[in-house]
């Protein structure tokens, strides 16, 4: 990863400005569209969820219709005295004394009574969902039953010969359930998809119980609730009774069976549970409860094509993100490093190189003002300097020494302006100090003095801040009365450089170096202190050793302080010149000590 990224960014500004906008424009679309279809999904789940509670209630409806119907039927029974107690003769006595009573009341009144056998036949035609309707005698333990719906059948339920008595009394508070197994056996029919609606009937007159009746209807006619949302509704769709038995299941698969596992949850919202997200509607009066059922697959499928959609459409959008910047980066670049090889093509002497760019942007007015100036500089120079150059060889060498400077400053100027006007403000300070550091170390001054020094070193620290994006700094502090007096060039450039080459620890953020300028006595000390790595024990005193000895070289380490040691013994003598100290891991401090001079001596060395 390291070798990638200093063979393809750190000293490549466009393969990194590419990477940075690649990685803005991806994780922007990335989010754009994770929220998006984090909306879609959840307006989609709560669109499905809102088609489920409505399928539930359109089925809790049809089933309360069924409940109410058969209360209506017991209500008119109780608002029709005659019926009320044809109805209440029958339970409690032999089918043949209640045709008796019904015979005797006629001839008595002169008018017939109510048909409580003919009363509920014409409830079972009104209603085709009705598989069968049964009355339940408690005192005699016999079932009235219609078989086939219109045959009258009558049957003993002795408790000594049947479960049914017992069966009556323990369902008696189940109002909507399962037909009981007993019941059917009972009557003969057939143990298939049906729920029973029990209501229990009353002596009117002596308010006590004496017997039920009950009305099968078809569980299957409970499709019909679902006719307008048959297409819509996913999952499957149960009718539980008051003990979790299974009235109807759309799936039909569970007819029949327990359903325990909502017994201690409350899934009116919709609950997870076992990777399905549960919602019931429980109805008190009837005692059941219709629960909808839907795995999150299902309800991952709702929004499949919208997030297949925003995923293909986030893809074009990233792919396009990464290529049409960098195809226009890439083109910007190709550009800008044409023109970097036709400046050094001129800093090595080649003045007849020229750009060719015809475009009107602004590198195209860059390269044709580079063009522009060469063409001036190579008419300046032939007019000027090439009588000159053939008259004196060695002013030829003085002059184009002081040509090619001159040169590449403005070029770097020119180069400094635009990387301004193209926002690259940080390429545009560095390539500014980098020529004025270049301008300092090449003109010529009679006066030389500290603060010249200072300035350059500045500018030095100031262009590898920018480099490192801040995790440079410095602090550069000289007594005014000082930094008029003379000293020697680049004094302490070198050790600058030497720190930022060997010293400096380039992965942290909180390097430092300080430059402290100051009057000791009669003399002048410049104190250079940074908290680097530090130099080894053993390599400090290799060093130290080669700062005093007389003469023979060093290696590249130790040559720049080498040189101001030197340069300072030679023309002042002891005890002037460059102490070196560190500690390996904390930093090094490098102190010299300068003669104070006279204001009016110069040194330029």
């Amino acid at each position: 990863m390291r070798s990638v990224y200093q063979k393809y960014l750190q000293n490549n500004m466009f393969n990194r400005f590419i990477l940075i906008v690649s990685c803005i424009f991806v994780a922007t679309i990335i989010v754009f569209s994770s929220l998006t279809l984090m909306l879609i999904s959840q307006s989609a789940v709560q669109r499905q969820m809102d088609i489920q509670r409505k399928t539930m209630q359109s089925v809790s409806e049809f089933v309360e219709n069924k409940y109410q119907s058969v209360q209506d039927m017991m209500r008119d029974v109780y608002r029709d005295g005659s019926l009320a107690t044809n109805t209440t003769y029958l339970l409690e006595n032999p089918y043949n004394q209640y045709v008796q009573h019904r015979l005797d009341r006629y001839f008595s009144e002169d008018q017939p009574t109510a048909n409580v056998v003919q009363y509920f036949q014409n409830k079972i035609d009104d209603d085709s969902d009705i598989r069968s309707l049964m009355l339940y005698s408690a005192n005699q333990q016999v079932m009235y039953y219609y078989k086939d719906r219109t045959q009258f059948e009558i049957v003993s339920t002795n408790a000594a010969r049947s479960f049914v008595p017992d069966t009556m009394v323990l369902d008696e508070d189940s109002y909507v359930s399962v037909p009981n197994i007993w019941v059917l056996k009972t009557i003969g029919m057939a143990r298939e998809p049906m729920f029973s609606i029990r209501v229990p009937v009353s002596n009117k007159s002596l308010l006590r119980n004496i017997g039920q009746v009950l009305v099968y209807f078809d569980s299957e006619s409970i499709w019909k609730s679902l006719d307008s949302y048959r297409k819509d509704f996913k999952g499957t769709i149960l009718v539980l009774s008051a003990q979790n038995d299974v009235i109807f299941d759309s799936s039909g698969k569970g007819y029949g069976t327990k359903y325990t596992a909502l017994q201690d949850v409350h899934a009116d919202e919709g609950t997870t549970l076992n990777g399905m997200v549960v919602s019931s509607m429980s109805q008190t009066q009837g005692g059941y409860s219709v629960v909808s059922l839907i795995s999150k697959a299902e309800l991952g499928q709702t929004y499949s094509s919208s997030r297949n959609t925003i995923v293909t459409v986030a893809a074009v959008c990233i792919l396009f993100a990464v290529l049409l910047p960098a195809m226009f980066i890439s083109s910007f670049a190709k550009r800008t490093h044409r023109i970097i090889r036709f400046t050094r093509k001129v800093k090595n002497g080649d003045f007849d190189a020229r750009i060719s760019d015809n475009r009107d942007d602004e590198l195209g007015q860059i390269a044709k003002s580079f063009n522009d100036m060469l063409d001036e500089l190579n008419r300046y120079i032939d007019q000027v300097y090439k009588a000159e150059i053939k008259q004196k060889h060695t002013e030829f060498a003085t002059l184009e020494a002081r040509v090619n400077p001159h040169f590449l400053y403005n070029t770097l100027e020119v180069i400094r302006m635009r990387a301004i006007s193209t926002g690259a403000k940080d390429v545009g300070e560095m390539i500014y100090s980098l020529s004025v550091l270049f301008k300092s170390y090449v003109r010529q001054k009679e006066r030389y003095t500290f603060k010249d020094e200072l300035e350059a070193c500045r500018m030095y620290l100031e262009l590898f801040r920018i480099r490192y994006s801040d995790r440079l700094a410095y602090t550069i502090d000289c007594e005014p009365q000082l930094q008029t007096l003379p000293v020697l060039k680049m004094s302490l450039q070198p050790v600058i450089e030497n720190y930022i080459l060997h010293g400096m620890r380039t992965g942290n953020n909180d390097n430092v170096i300080s430059i402290r300028v100051f009057r000791e006595e009669h003399h002048i000390r410049a104190v250079l202190a940074d908290n680097g790595k530090g130099i080894p024990a053993g390599k400090l005193a290799e060093l130290q050793a080669n700062l005093e000895k007389e003469a023979g070289s060093s290696g590249s380490e130790s040559f720049g302080l080498r040189s101001i040691h030197e340069r300072l013994r030679l023309m002042y003598g002891k005890p002037y010149g460059l102490e070196l100290s560190s500690e390996e891991g904390a930093g090094t401090v490098v102190t010299i000590t300068f003669p104070m001079t006279d204001e009016g001596e110069a040194h330029n060395v």
